[in-house]
């Protein structure tokens, strides 16, 4: 069983598919979109071993040849020498302009190879099978494609939709559960941004979408890649409304950047570090009260996730560092931080009137609970 979330785009709509099986069955998604039986499969070493020879039999049982290149795992992937090494071995594997690239993995590969897809023949078509959680709920849907700088998260890349993603929930199954958490940072922050009643569904339905209830996981997965769709559908470039899937993450980019890209701390993970933060900023500026800020944290602690810098190992730069590095986020616009901020739980904006005094003191205090 499966079900599908369309990506209303215009000539660049595509599906996205959810449910049990996708991988093992990817065949019959992918072969009508191809204009030869050829595929370039991309993927890392810890997913290739577990899912890239089910993704092979079911190919090869529709007469589809495919190449794979199997990357390092690590958000350090997701660097220049690595978008040289997938372009360079496309156009060795000859892939033409109306071919179709796979990127099977997390979002380091998703991003990675979407934007070699972009770049190479300016703009080959690709399908994402993410593998992860926060794959499935966010970086494989919506286009936005990239690699990492040393100046800062996400700051090389381009819009480029994917032709089909193929998001399947057995493939949760196979994460340890910190990369299971990590990804529901993600989930967590679409109830937080704009839809209530899913934080609330969060709240009493969390530990069975953690203890694996394939359910509850597909309907977690749904109702995040509906949201994003919607919002991807108003604004693709992110000129608007699309700024607000950013939440949370001016803090957690200059966290990831604070720790070196490192297993210090995982992107979900700060992205649910940085949404509890942006709330504490919001309580602290009067746009809502104390109690949401204490409920995001609530909830957070209920599932086992990091939730304060204090949750995160070795050293950190103060709080000034922290806002310098938050100042080569990209939502820099005019010398200015456009933040996402709240007036509740399910209602977040994008404002440029956050004082960096109230930002500053949110971090300082964040990281005196260190000490």
């Amino acid at each position: 069983m499966s079900e599908t979330v369309r990506v209303a785009l215009g000539a660049r709509s595509y599906d996205v598919r959810i449910g049990s099986g996708l991988i093992a069955g990817a065949a019959e998604e992918i072969a009508p979109i191809l204009s030869r039986p050829h595929v370039a499969i991309v993927t890392d070493a810890n997913v290739a071993e577990i899912h890239l020879g089910p993704l092979r039999a079911s190919l090869a049982a529709q007469g589809i040849e495919a190449r794979a290149l199997i990357l390092p795992a690590g958000e350090a992937t997701k660097c220049w020498s690595e978008l040289e090494h997938v372009v360079e071995w496309l156009l060795a594997e000859r892939i033409e302009r109306n071919d179709v690239v796979v990127a099977l993995g997390g979002g380091v590969i998703g991003d990675l190879v979407g934007f070699a897809a972009a770049i190479m023949r300016r703009g080959v078509r690709f399908v994402q099978i993410p593998t992860s959680l926060l794959a499935q709920v966010d970086s494989s849907v919506g286009g936005k494609t990239g690699i990492n700088s040393p100046h800062g998260k996400n700051l090389v890349g381009a819009f480029h939709q994917p032709s089909l993603v193929l998001a399947d929930i057995d493939a949760l199954e196979t994460l340890t559960e910190r990369d299971f958490l990590a990804g529901y940072g993600e989930v967590v922050k679409y109830g937080l941004l704009g839809d209530a009643e899913f934080f609330e569904w969060l709240e009493t339905e969390g530990p069975n979408l953690k203890a694996g209830d394939p359910e509850a996981r597909a309907y977690a997965v749904r109702r995040s890649v509906e949201m994003k769709a919607e919002i991807v559908a108003r604004d693709e470039t992110e000129q608007g409304d699309r700024a607000l899937l950013n939440l949370g993450h001016t803090f957690c980019h200059a966290l990831e950047a604070a720790t070196g890209y490192s297993d210090r701390l995982f992107h979900g993970e700060g992205v649910a570090i940085g949404c509890a933060l942006a709330f504490e900023a919001s309580s602290r500026l009067g746009l809502c009260s104390q109690e949401e800020p204490s409920r995001v944290r609530a909830h957070l602690r209920d599932m086992g996730m990091k939730t304060d810098l204090a949750d995160i190992p070795g050293d950190l730069p103060d709080a000034d560092a922290l806002l310098a590095l938050m100042g080569q986020d990209k939502k820099v616009l005019d010398g200015q931080i456009h933040y996402v901020m709240a007036r509740g739980i399910g209602d977040a904006f994008v404002s440029r009137d956050v004082p960096s005094d109230v930002v500053r003191s949110v971090l300082q205090d964040a990281l005196a609970a260190r000490r």
